[in-house]
C-alpha cells in the first residue's frame, strides 16, 4: 500500500490596512498617556476644555462677523497664521506628539507611499487637527455666500486642514535628525522669544485694528489669499463674487501645494529609512588640539577662581537649555515690553527698568543650575571667602551682560519717546535695581535653593515648589524695598521746584549705590553659602 498524504493548505488571511493600525496607534498613545498619571490626565482635560471653548468663542465671533466688509481679510489672515503655526510646531516643540519622529519606524517593512498615507491620518487625530478644522468652518460660514462659494469652501477646508497636517510632517521629517539631538532640541528655547514677541505683536495689532478697523488688513490679505494654505480660503470669497475661475485657481494651487508637501515628506522619509545616522557612523577625526587654558574671549577674563567661575557660568549661559531658555525669555521680554510701549506712544523711559528686573532674576537659585555637578564646586569651598569669591564671580559674569543690556534698552528706550532729559534718572534707577536683584539673588540661592529638572518643560522639581516662590517673588520684594532710597530720592527731584537741575546726579547715585547693595549682599551671602553647603547640595541634586 502506498502512503498517501493529504495536501497541506496554507490559511489565507486578509493583511490588515497600515492606516487603520496607524490610526489605532494614535489612539493607543494617547489612551495610555492619560493612564500615567491623574496629574496628566487632569492637565490634558484641562487643555481640551480650554481648547475647544476658546474654539467655540472663535466660531461665535467668526460667525457673528458675517456679512462685514473686511471679514474676508480676515479669515485669510487667520488661515495664514494657522498654516504658520503648524510650520513651527514642530521646531519648538518637537517632544509634544511622539509620531512626530518617523525614524522609530525605520525597523518595519514599510515603503514610504503607504506610510505616508498613514502617518497622515494619524496626524488628523487630535485636539489641534479638530481646532483648525473648526476655525475653517467658521472661516466658511462668516465668508460663503451661495451654493457654489459654500462647495468652494468645503473642499478648502478640506485641502487647508491638510496642507497645514502635511506642513507640519514634512518640516518634522526634514529636520528630525536635528531635532533628536541635543543642539537641536535648544532650538525649544526660542519658544519663549517667540510667544513674548508674538504676544506683543497681537496685543499691538488688536490696539491697531480696534482704533482704525478691519480694513487696515485688505493689503496683506490681497498677498496671502494667493499663498496656501490661505489660498483655499480665498477661494470662498472669490466663489462668492462669480469669480469662480479665480475660485478654482486657487483650489488648484493649494492642491498643488499639497501634492508637492506629500512629495517633498515621502522623499525625506525616504532618506531616513535607507541612510545612516551620526549615530552609526564613526566620528571623524577632531580637530588640531588646543593648549591648555582659556581660549577666545575667555583669555580677557580675570585669571584664578573668579575667571573660572566667569567662564562656567557663561558657559552654562549658552549650553545648558534650561538657562538657556531662561536668559533668552529675559532678554527678550526686558527688550519688548519698554519699546513695544514707546512705540505705542503710551510708555515711560521708566519703562527700561523692565529689562534690569528681568535680568536680575537671573542672580536666583545660582546653585540649582549647576543640579547634582554642584558637589564638584561645593568641594572647592572651605570658608566664607571661598564662598564670597564664587558669588562674586557669578555675578560678574551676570553683569557681562546684564549691566550694556540695561544700558541699552534704557538708551533705545529713550531715543523712541525723545525724552533725554529722564535718561540719567532711569539709567541710575536702573543700575541700583540691578545690584538690589543681585544682592538679593545672592542670599536666596544660599538660602532657599532648589533643584532645576533636566528633562521635560518644568523649572521646579515636585516639592520644591514652595522654596521657588519664595526664593523669587521674597528676593523681588526685598529688591524693591532695597532700591527705596533711590525711588524717594528721583520722586523728591521731580517733584521739587528746580529738581531737574539735579536729576542728572541720579546716574552716579544710583550705580553707586547699586555697587554698594551688590557687594554687601554677597558679603552676607557668603557665611549662608559656606555653613549650608550639604543643606544646598542635597537641594539642587534632587533633579
Amino acid at each position: 500500500m502506498s502512503a498517501r498524504t493529504a495536501p497541506t493548505t496554507t490559511p489565507t488571511t486578509q493583511p490588515t490596512p497600515v492606516t487603520a493600525v496607524f490610526v489605532r496607534l494614535k489612539l493607543s498613545l494617547l489612551r495610555n498617556g492619560l493612564r500615567q498619571s491623574g496629574g496628566r490626565r487632569a492637565a490634558y482635560v484641562a487643555s481640551a476644555v480650554v481648547v475647544l471653548l476658546f474654539t467655540a468663542l472663535q466660531l461665535i465671533g467668526l460667525v457673528a462677523l458675517r456679512g462685514h466688509a473686511h471679514v474676508d481679510a480676515l479669515v485669510v489672515l487667520l488661515a495664514a497664521v494657522l498654516g504658520l503655526g503648524w510650520a513651527v510646531m514642530p521646531l519648538f516643540f518637537p517632544s509634544g506628539d511622539e509620531t512626530l519622529d518617523p525614524t522609530r519606524l525605520v525597523m518595519l517593512p514599510l515603503r514610504p507611499r503607504p506610510l505616508v498615507r498613514a502617518l497622515l491620518a494619524a496626524s488628523l487625530v487630535g485636539i489641534g487637527p479638530l481646532f483648525t478644522l473648526c476655525m475653517f468652518a467658521g472661516s466658511v460660514a462668516a465668508v460663503a455666500h451661495g451654493g457654489a462659494a459654500i462647495a468652494a469652501g468645503v473642499v478648502g477646508a478640506v485641502l487647508a486642514l491638510l496642507v497645514c497636517v502635511t506642513l507640519a510632517r514634512a518640516v518634522a521629517a526634514a529636520n528630525v535628525r536635528l531635532l533628536t539631538s541635543r543642539k537641536g532640541r535648544d532650538l525649544a528655547v526660542l519658544s519663549g522669544l517667540v510667544v513674548a514677541v508674538g504676544a506683543q505683536l497681537v496685543n499691538f495689532g488688536a490696539q491697531r485694528l480696534g482704533t482704525s478697523g478691519l480694513g487696515q488688513l485688505d493689503p496683506v490679505a490681497d498677498v496671502l489669499r494667493w499663498v496656501p494654505p490661505a489660498s483655499a480660503v480665498g477661494a470662498m470669497d472669490a466663489a462668492s463674487d462669480g469669480a469662480y475661475g479665480t475660485a478654482l485657481a486657487q483650489l488648484a494651487l493649494t492642491a498643488a501645494a499639497l501634492v508637492l508637501l506629500l512629495w517633498v515628506w515621502a522623499r525625506h522619509l525616504t532618506r531616513l529609512m535607507t541612510s545612516p545616522d551620526g549615530s552609526t557612523l564613526q566620528a571623524a577625526g577632531g580637530g588640531p588640539a588646543r593648549g591648555p587654558g582659556p581660549a577666545g574671549p575667555a583669555r580677557l577674563l580675570p585669571e584664578g577662581r573668579t575667571g573660572t567661575t566667569m567662564e562656567r557660568t557663561l558657559r552654562y549661559v549658552w549650553r545648558d537649555p534650561k538657562t538657556k531658555a531662561a536668559w533668552v525669555t529675559s532678554l527678550a521680554i526686558g527688550l519688548i515690553v519698554p519699546v513695544f510701549n514707546a512705540w505705542q506712544g503710551t510708555g515711560s523711559v521708566y519703562f527700561a527698568c523692565f529689562a534690569a528686573g528681568m535680568l536680575g532674576i537671573q542672580m536666583y537659585n545660582q546653585f540649582g543650575q549647576d543640579t547634582s555637578a554642584f558637589w564638584i564646586v561645593a568641594m572647592t569651598i572651605s570658608s566664607p571667602r571661598d564662598a564670597y569669591v564664587e558669588l562674586r564671580a557669578r555675578a560678574l559674569a551676570l553683569l557681562l551682560i546684564t549691566l550694556p543690556y540695561a544700558t541699552l534698552v534704557t538708551v533705545l528706550t529713550t531715543a523712541m519717546l525723545d525724552d533725554w532729559r529722564t535718561l540719567p534718572e532711569a539709567l541710575g534707577l536702573s543700575f541700583a535695581l540691578l545690584g538690589a536683584m543681585l544682592a538679593t539673588g545672592a542670599w536666596t540661592s544660599a538660602r532657599f535653593p532648589y533643584s532645576i529638572p533636566q528633562e521635560g518643560h518644568k523649572n521646579v522639581v515636585p516639592g520644591q515648589v514652595g522654596l521657588a516662590w519664595i526664593s523669587i517673588f521674597g528676593g523681588m520684594v526685598g529688591a524693591a524695598l532695597l532700591c527705596a532710597p533711590v525711588i524717594a530720592l528721583t520722586v523728591w527731584l521731580n517733584v521739587r521746584e528746580g529738581g531737574d537741575a539735579w536729576s542728572a546726579v541720579l546716574l552716579p547715585v544710583g550705580a553707586v549705590y547699586g555697587a554698594v547693595i551688590t557687594l554687601l549682599g554677597l558679603r552676607l551671602a557668603a557665611p549662608h553659602t559656606a555653613r549650608r553647603l550639604p543643606e544646598i547640595l542635597a537641594a539642587v541634586s534632587r533633579g
